[in-house]
């Protein structure tokens, strides 16, 4: 069987197909958007080499493959939508039973999150914020239905990924909390942690 060439030549203009057959430009929002979203399975995939026998290890793979599933979507044009699976709204029903599963076990977070503790717990916090750069590249391609169902994808995900970076450092050993915030009003200060500790509020969430 001839092996497909890895270079094509065909991209050597600025343009690249989408799925479904149509020419743009690699500028074009869609392209950002898939982009930024294979940048984050990348990215997961240095979590799962350094989280191997850490707890929900095995969720990770699941959702490297729902976000392959996110990339198609955001890489189609109106004809190759046509030929995909509708997005499956379980997949975000599961991570929140995962996020709940792993506060139930976390201290109350009184203090706003410093990303630290080890490389796995670290690198949650990187692929959170290329997840939340994912989400927002994608705004302006919510006019497609389809989109919306991955826009709400994105965003559970970057909760999921706050809260196992939080759970990979707990388990071990590490509470790694910005207890002094660098407001030069110390009474500001105050306040913020005194509404923190109030509403248990997760901070870069929503």
């Amino acid at each position: 069987m001839k092996e497909m060439n890895i270079y094509t030549k065909t991209g050597d203009k600025g343009t690249t197909s989408l799925v479904g057959g149509a020419r743009v430009r690699k500028d074009d929002p869609k392209v950002n958007a898939y982009g930024n979203v294979d940048e984050l399975i990348s990215h997961i995939a240095l979590i799962r080499a350094d989280a191997s026998g850490e707890p929900l290890y095995e969720n990770l793979r699941r959702v490297q493959a729902n976000l392959m599933h996110v990339a198609a979507h955001l890489a189609a044009d109106d004809h190759g939508a046509k030929r995909l699976k509708e997005f499956d709204t379980k997949e975000m029903e599961l991570l929140e039973s995962q996020i709940d599963l792993m506060v139930a076990e976390l201290p109350e977070q009184i203090a706003f999150i410093l990303p630290a503790g080890p490389r796995a717990a670290a690198q949650c916090h990187i692929a959170r914020t290329v997840c939340r750069r994912a989400e927002r590249s994608c705004i302006s391609l919510m006019e497609e239905p389809r989109v919306e169902q991955v826009v709400k994808y994105l965003n559970r995900l970057s909760d999921y990924l706050f809260v196992y970076g939080r759970y990979i450092a707990f388990k071990n050993g590490i509470q790694n909390y910005l207890e002094e915030l660098e407001y030069k009003d110390k009474e500001i200060n105050n306040i913020q942690i005194k509404k923190l500790k109030k509403e248990n509020k997760k901070l870069f969430t929503c």
